[in-house]
């Protein structure tokens, strides 16, 4: 597998990742740039199709180049359907396909591990490929997302910090969020106030 990282729009580029697999066919995670960026990553490796968009959750944010990538590759839309509520916060409306906690979606040849993380929104998911966690807007480097938003729960984003912690993954995961720089999972855990739990 390889990684793509592009950037979406000014002020708040959002994080966006393509996912290259087998048989010269990719997986979107939060497609925010435009459909000339994905075009031009796309091309740059061979043209690769467009099997799946995945979204970490619904904030039109992380969204912005949803419409016209599915339009172009005609291809499923994953998204919890709490937040596809189809408002100007939650963008995202009926049409698209939910998550199974704990479960794996096998897409472009990848197994991608799919975790539950309300809080920042209900229907945030943090997603796992490779060694790669890509977190949304529920874990950033040094940082978690802000929960004063409609649908957002302090207590809720508690809840999911602490089962990221617990996941059985090793402490050199890539953490990947919505928006800023990467991470590492260990270091998440040893120095983010939020999901540092120091032991008695």
């Amino acid at each position: 597998m390889k990684a793509l990282h592009l950037i979406g729009p000014a002020p708040l580029e959002t994080n966006s990742f393509v996912l290259l697999g087998e048989g010269n066919r990719a997986v979107v995670i939060d497609p925010a740039p435009s459909l000339a960026a994905f075009d031009k990553a796309l091309a740059g490796e061979k043209g690769a199709a467009v099997e799946a968009i995945l979204l970490t959750h619904g904030h039109y944010d992380h969204m912005t180049g949803l419409s016209e990538l599915q339009q172009r590759w005609n291809c499923p839309v994953y998204l919890d359907p709490a937040d596809a509520a189809g408002t100007r916060l939650l963008p995202a409306g009926p049409g698209t396909l939910g998550y199974t906690d704990g479960g794996t979606l096998t897409l472009a040849g990848l197994s991608i591990t799919t975790w539950h993380t309300p809080g920042h929104s209900k229907g945030s998911w943090v997603l796992y490929c490779q060694g790669l966690l890509f977190t949304g807007d529920t874990l950033f480097a040094g940082d978690v997302g802000r929960t004063d938003l409609a649908g957002g729960s302090w207590p809720e984003l508690q809840k999911s910090l602490a089962k990221l912690r617990a996941l059985p993954l090793p402490d050199d995961t890539q953490v990947l969020p919505g928006h800023g720089p990467f991470s590492t999972l260990g270091q998440e855990k040893a120095a983010n106030p939020y999901l540092n739990v120091k032991e008695n």
